[in-house]
């Protein structure tokens, strides 16, 4: 059986956070809409770490802080 690496989001956990910025609570989201957020979401935290990383490595420092994250975000979010 194959392990998937990375950031994990659970379906319930993106669909709640969703439903949190709808006016109307009727709206419902299907399962594919559901599914295609679940792995966006999953993409952009994993660019996140990346981007990080690289700022941290051109800093020549052995670990990422969440300035690096800070320093990288602004351009992340334009990019998305």
């Amino acid at each position: 059986m194959a392990t998937e690496e990375g950031a994990r989001f659970k379906k319930d956990t993106v669909n709640k956070l969703l439903h949190l910025h709808f006016k109307d609570e009727r709206i419902k989201v299907s399962a594919d809409a559901l599914q295609l957020m679940t792995e966006m979401l999953k993409v952009f935290v994993q660019e996140a770490v990346a981007r990080a990383a690289r700022q941290a490595k051109s800093e020549d420092l052995p670990t990422v802080d969440l300035e690096h994250l800070e320093k990288v975000l602004p351009q992340l979010l334009l990019d998305f």
